[in-house]
């Protein structure tokens, strides 16, 4: 039976140039998608909804998955805002929190890429470093712009005995792009990869029978051109349970 794997979207608002109307998009990006397919798996978007709505969307997937995108509001995490605090989208962060939750009531793992393991973390009461010029021992260059993002430039070690470990080589190159870290680690997670700055770059745990993994890079960006960012894909919708 084909998995399947649940993305909690995005909204973008645009306009456009031949009318000047104001159009609002429901999405994900598309590798997502591709990376899910490629997989073996079933790719299922849900549109921003209502927190009441969660029970509904969870009851349809198999795998809960977050994606990257706006900052996680630090009230949730108990902050006031710095002024290198990127853009905030609250309604979102009030649906996935409700999916996340729902999720673990229907015992159904769960994945976080950048935003989606930072906000996991937050949901369970971890912290972030707003701004990584907070911290100046994060020396590298998590935001690897101009350098696509289909290209790996930094390495991460991996922690034996995790969920990480099933699929990847104790070292291994990926991708960057993110301007916060997870600063405090929530209880119920450990930190299974770190970059050679200290950043972390990885979390799991279990929570209530849910198997959670969160990773701070883009597979999603990299599985074209390297075959690791591809695995991760593949445990999600094989072997993530």
């Amino acid at each position: 039976m084909i998995r399947k794997i649940g993305i909690a979207g995005n909204e973008r608002t645009a306009v456009n140039p031949e009318d000047q109307n104001e159009y609002t998009f429901s999405y994900t990006p598309k590798e997502f998608v591709e990376g899910v397919t490629k997989a073996g798996g079933l790719p299922i978007i849900l549109p921003l909804g209502q927190p009441e709505q969660a029970k509904d969307y969870i009851d349809l997937i198999d795998v809960l998955l977050l994606a990257g995108g706006q900052d996680v509001d630090p009230s949730l995490y108990d902050q006031d805002p710095h002024e290198k605090l990127g853009d905030l989208f609250k309604q979102r962060d009030t649906f996935e929190l409700a999916l996340i939750q729902e999720a673990i009531r229907q015992k159904k793992p769960i994945a976080g890429v950048c935003r989606g393991m930072q906000l996991l973390n937050v949901a369970f009461g971890g912290t972030m470093i707003q701004d990584l010029s907070l911290d100046p021992s994060l020396t590298l260059a998590h935001v690897q712009s101009p350098v696509p993002l289909t290209k790996a430039t930094h390495e991460i070690t991996i922690e034996p005995n995790s969920y990480l470990a099933e699929f990847l080589p104790e070292t291994v190159a990926v991708n960057s792009y993110h301007h916060q870290a997870v600063d405090q680690i929530a209880p119920p997670f450990t930190v299974t990869a770190r970059a050679t700055d200290g950043a972390v770059e990885a979390i799991e745990g279990v929570i209530d029978s849910s198997c959670i993994l969160g990773v701070q890079w883009h597979p999603e960006q990299g599985f074209k051109t390297n075959p690791t960012d591809q695995e991760f894909f593949t445990y999600l919708v094989e072997r993530f349970n």
